[in-house]
């Protein structure tokens, strides 16, 4: 009886150290969240009032866990991409991988003609586009690849959400875990080797954005973060690819990674890829904890 008692106090001092371990990383990195502006007339947040969501409120909500069935990432590439897109496809997955801590795979590219002319519109640009809930709930849906936990289709043409929209990045389910996000807008009318980079952290934070709604996460009106609501590419661009401590806490709490080991991660793949500003970003926070 007498070692039962020590093992037990042993576990509770066990987990109350790791709990303070981790609140004092979340309270290390909180100091390079850096507070939202008063949103301007073209921007997101002004003309959308947001109510936010605490973590309290994340950790009551409804969202996906990871488990031994159901850990796997997917994209789904639908579409024609040149070399250098399917470059950036590949980039892609790796990042996700380490942004989610969570393995991540590409499926097999599948052509436009899976979307039919009724799901279909010649934009305000003159651009072809796809209806976003199309490819929700007529493709994504449908698809049911081993262990997934969530599925991104990925497109090279432009996308709708509604009739009265005249163009959204992206588009997720909470409910059914699938999201789509398109590069048509991201490249600058064409990708190249000169606007390979800015084009490529475009498309790390547009997906990064809708998976992370897929775990749950809301957009957050605290601080500048990946999970900022934009309403063009100019803000796109303005918001950070960093995910603020709030939401951090919030991601950390479903996947349960360990955050030093991201970070690392997150710090050496910018670098490898030589996003600079990116990389100055995860510096500071691993400074932060160091």
């Amino acid at each position: 009886m007498y070692i039962r008692k020590i093992a037990i106090l042993i576990f509770i001092l066990f987990c109350s150290c790791e709990k303070n371990n981790k609140n004092q990383y979340f309270e290390s990195i909180e100091y390079n969240d850096v507070k939202l502006s008063q949103p301007v007339e073209v921007e997101w947040l002004f003309s959308r009032k947001e109510k936010g969501q605490t973590f309290e409120q994340y950790k009551k909500s409804r969202h996906i866990v990871p488990t031994k069935k159901s850990n796997i990432i997917y994209i789904r590439p639908i579409g024609n991409f040149t070399f250098l897109q399917k470059k950036q496809i590949e980039l892609l997955r790796e990042y996700l991988e380490i942004y989610f801590q969570l393995r991540t795979q590409n499926l097999k590219t599948v052509s436009n003609t899976i979307i039919p002319y009724s799901a279909r519109r010649i934009g305000n640009e003159n651009n072809e586009q796809f209806l976003a809930g199309y490819v929700l709930d007529s493709v994504l849906k449908k698809e049911n690849p081993l262990n997934r936990i969530a599925l991104m289709g990925l497109t090279e043409v432009d996308l709708f959400p509604k009739p009265d929209w005249n163009y959204v990045f992206g588009l997720a389910s909470y409910r059914d875990k699938v999201g789509v996000s398109s590069i048509y807008r991201l490249q600058d009318g064409k990708l190249t080797s000169k606007n390979f980079n800015v084009c490529l952290s475009r498309l790390l934070k547009i997906s990064s954005h809708e998976i992370g709604h897929m775990f749950g996460l809301h957009h957050c009106i605290n601080a500048n973060c990946v999970m900022n609501g934009t309403n063009s590419l100019s803000e796109t661009d303005k918001n950070s690819i960093r995910l603020c401590s709030d939401c951090q806490r919030k991601l950390n709490s479903c996947i349960k990674y360990n955050n030093n080991k991201r970070l690392k991660d997150l710090e050496k793949y910018f670098k490898n890829n030589n996003l600079l500003q990116e990389f100055q970003l995860i510096k500071k926070d691993l400074d932060a904890i160091e």
